[in-house]
């Protein structure tokens, strides 16, 4: 073979997965009866598990460097309706291959020689030893811009009439760019049959610090003489109790809402459009009735940045809905307390920007027309004392004090809300009062007076009518804030629109077979650094769009835009590995613009390279494949506890050979329970024991980076952070252990024995082995230490118990049986409430 076949032969190669081979390719192939010079196709056959395919492909450039330069123009299953023959041409060098399948008949042009000689014999052979009965499943990744009706009356599935062919642009094809290419164009015309209306929008938000209330809020809700066309209303901390945190499970949502709809301004009516909660977060949008009908695409969505970067107890709530021609997104938000911790709720709103998904076009936040995000953002006011703010605050010097308000510097520097418009403040701050009073604390604590209470927006068209708060609700120890908006709206204009409809689906009848989207993507390997535990990487690809521009008569352009999506491959569940996120994983790109789309690694597995293929769908246009590799650094917090117990130093300590003595169970057991279990529960016996909340603080992400790195490298410097830090690291080294506690096969008969602890602690005796068995036994007896000083970190039994029954008895798929969640609790309150002295040493 030459050289410089085989290096086409690889990059065709690589144009396939791994279990797909090509078995042989023949260069140089052109249409009979196509366009002069059009000999830059590539006829290759490759076989799936005793399967043959026939592929056509056609090469962006002379000779390919690299298997983005290749389409895939035709498929044809190589089954008993398969035939090829060859036809001698006259005085030439060449000849016709004709390839029949059904009704179906292709004629292409190729050089005699002993490469057309090779891959003729192979077709042949292809047809005589494939199977019966081959499955053409693994095609249909393939199938995507296959004649739509085709594809109806005659699946895959019953191997009847199946070509792909992406011969310039077939029907199929036409009609999903149709369809992308219509809507894009409707968006640059939409001025000529859209007008601009205004909506007053009324927003706002309460800590309500968990109290309960009876009161009308009238006096908050309907402040305006007249009645908002929309109110997004947002509460934080409606329940603090330690079932709600737990568990997300709370009556005060419907108490609250009630009190919501009661508010609302009584010369209007108004209809709930979504109403979304995390614990003690809520959000809830209402629409003036005589508006309902033009609300559209409602979706939520709710982000947990609590402890395990999962609990509720801080985080954001969304809702996002399409109000005549125009998006609207509401975010409601509790980031992390505590003046010192700036960084953390920085950090906050950046995971909920990150991680709020609407699974709706668009799915982002920052995406929408118009986004009011409202909250306790929980900023504080620096370097100042209590007594030096209040000082202030009677002179009247509010500006003095707003440039020393911790999110006004943020944004400064670039940090936080850095896009976001906020309105002047002049009102005083509205943190925190004394219970039932106007009166800033006066507590032992004497916290500093703050305005935590904040309301901003983004977007073309908004005008802010009053930023405001309202002193006379004093249940809490917030005050209320709102915020009244003037917005401008898209509104259709029905006639308007048929007339540009139909004036586009005119005008795109006439080039029904140029609407061929086209992209380029900057790299198609990406590859991480060495990747650690729970310290993401992200590596950014451009996606551009290169299609093409269709030139009307009159000089109107007709542009491509170019819809793409990253899909599964065959028998995999998911786009992409668990290990992965692709941010945005859909979206449109317009002519002559380009997509940034971010890959991030989290590892939370025992992996030792990363290794995913992703096929980024263009609807309408080719497939592309993107290579994603890497290589992981092990880690204590994601091995078995039968490892870990065989092991005497850091695990990054070890050779390569006593790890896999260890991870094979053939080293001897040197511990009862690992050494890092062990270092991070004598921590918290020394210093957490009178900590407060001490498993309801989050730390610092680099807090907990540091403490893996103590545990994995080893130090003789002492174990980094804080008791709240550790404490957190405890969680996360039981939640991801290769395996957890109690087995995922005991789980069920756990929790049915869960209202008796002999039952209990006969299975823990007799069905669990002896090293999750002591470290069960382990964790529930510091649990027990802890409680002796409940009169100091404020715990009970039953929270403790609800917090560890999800660790201890983890799902198989994480968070997939949460109606369990109150058994797992169960059981192991048990533990905790009567003595294991005679469960050390059993029988």
């Amino acid at each position: 073979m030459l050289a410089t076949h085989l290096d086409v032969f690889n990059i065709v190669q690589a144009k396939f997965l791994a279990a797909e081979v090509v078995k042989s390719i023949n260069l140089n192939v052109s249409i009979v009866d196509g366009p002069q010079n059009n000999s830059n196709r590539i006829l290759a056959l490759v076989e799936y598990n005793n399967s043959f395919a026939l592929f056509v492909l056609v090469s962006s450039r002379t000779q390919p460097v690299s298997f983005s330069d290749l389409s895939i123009e035709t498929v044809v299953p190589v089954d008993q309706s398969f035939a090829c023959e060859t036809e001698p041409v006259a005085g030439q060098n060449h000849v016709i291959l004709v390839i029949k399948y059904k009704q179906n008949r292709y004629e292409y042009n190729i050089e005699v020689g002993k490469e057309s000689c090779n891959f003729a014999a192979e077709l042949i052979r292809s047809k005589e030893v494939s199977t019966s009965k081959p499955n053409f499943t693994w095609l249909e990744k393939y199938f995507g811009t296959m004649n739509q009706s085709n594809r109806n009356s005659d699946p895959i599935s019953d191997q009847s009439e199946f070509v792909l062919v992406r011969d310039g642009m077939t029907q199929g094809q036409t009609a999903i760019n149709r369809e992308s290419m219509l809507r894009y164009q409707l968006k640059l015309r939409d001025s000529e049959f859209t007008q601009k209306q205004e909506f007053t929008i009324f927003v706002g938000t309460w800590n309500v610090n968990g109290q309960p209330c009876s009161a009308s809020l009238r006096s908050w809700l309907s402040y305006d003489e007249n009645p908002p066309d929309v109110y997004a209303i947002g509460f934080q901390e409606i329940d603090l109790s330690k079932e709600a945190f737990i568990f997300n499970d709370t009556p005060r949502e419907a108490e609250w809402q009630k009190l919501v709809m009661d508010g609302l301004h009584p010369n209007a009516k108004y209809r709930l459009v979504a109403l979304a909660r995390l614990v003690g977060m809520q959000l809830a949008v209402m629409i003036n009735n005589q508006h309902y009908q033009h609300v559209r695409n409602v979706s939520f969505d709710t982000v947990g940045t609590g402890l395990l970067g999962k609990m509720g107890n801080k985080g954001g709530v969304a809702v996002r809905l399409e109000l005549h021609n125009t998006s609207l997104c509401f975010v409601n938000c509790h980031l992390a307390a505590h003046v010192e911790e700036y960084e953390r709720r920085n950090q906050d709103y950046k995971d909920i920007n990150a991680r709020i998904n609407f699974r709706r076009n668009p799915p982002a936040i920052k995406d929408h027309d118009q986004v009011y995000w409202l909250g306790d953002l929980n900023y504080r006011i620096t370097d100042l004392s209590n007594t030096q703010v209040k000082v202030l605050l009677q002179r009247n010097e509010t500006n003095a004090l707003l440039k020393v308000d911790q999110l006004n510097q943020q944004r400064e520097r670039g940090n936080v809300l850095l896009d976001y418009l906020e309105g002047d403040i002049t009102f005083q701050p509205t943190y925190k009062f004394d219970l039932f009073t106007d009166v800033y604390d006066t507590s032992e604590k004497a916290r500093p007076p703050a305005w935590t209470d904040r309301i901003l927006w983004r977007g073309r068209g908004i005008h802010q009518l009053y930023y405001r708060s309202h002193m006379d609700l004093k249940v809490s120890d917030h005050k209320p804030v709102s915020a009244l908006f003037k917005s401008e709206i898209s509104v259709v204009d029905p006639t308007k629109y048929r007339k540009v409809h139909e004036d586009l689906l005119k005008k795109m009848d006439k080039h029904e077979n140029e609407f061929l989207p086209q992209v380029t993507v900057d790299q198609t390997e990406v590859t991480f650094d060495l990747v650690k535990f729970r310290e993401p990487q992200c590596r950014d690809i451009i996606i551009a769009n290169t299609g093409v521009t269709i030139v009307l008569q009159n000089a109107e352009l007709l542009q491509v835009p170019a819809e793409f999506e990253f899909i599964k491959k065959l028998d995999e569940s998911f786009y992409c590995k668990d290990w992965l996120r692709i941010v945005p994983f859909s979206g449109s790109i317009n002519p002559g613009e380009k997509c940034d789309v971010r890959l991030e690694v989290n590892l939370e597995t025992d992996l030792d390279t990363l290794d995913d293929i992703l096929v980024l769908h263009l609807k309408g246009g080719k497939d592309m494949f993107i290579i994603v590799n890497g290589t992981c650094q092990k880690s204590c917090f994601t091995q078995s506890l039968s490892s870990l117990v065989r092991i005497q130093v850091p695990i990054l300590h070890l050779s390569d050979e006593e790890w896999n003595l260890a991870r094979n169970n053939i080293s001897p057991i040197y511990y009862s329970v690992p050494r890092e279990l062990w270092l991070l529960v004598d921590y918290l016996y020394r210093h957490g024991l009178k900590t407060r909340d001490l498993f309801e603080s989050c730390a610092l992400h680099e807090e907990l980076i540091h403490i893996r790195d103590w545990l994995d490298c080893g130090s003789q410097e002492p174990i980094p952070g804080t008791p709240q830090a550790i404490a957190e690291s405890l969680l996360l080294f039981l939640s991801y252990t290769k395996d957890p506690v109690i087995p995922f096969e005991l789980q069920d008969v756990c929790i049915a024995a869960a209202n008796n602890f002999e039952n209990c602690r006969q299975l823990i005796l007799q069905k669990v082995n002896d090293i999750h068995r002591t470290v069960f036994l382990y964790v529930c007896m510091f649990l027990q230490e802890l409680l002796r000083y409940s009169n100091d970190n404020g715990y009970d039994a039953k929270t403790l118990a609800s917090l560890f029954g999800d660790i201890l008895l983890r799902d198989q798929i994480r968070n997939s049986k949460p109606q369990a969640s109150r058994g797992k609790a169960n059981f192991v309150y048990n533990f905790l409430m009567n003595d294991l002295s005679s469960s050390l040493l059993p029988k």
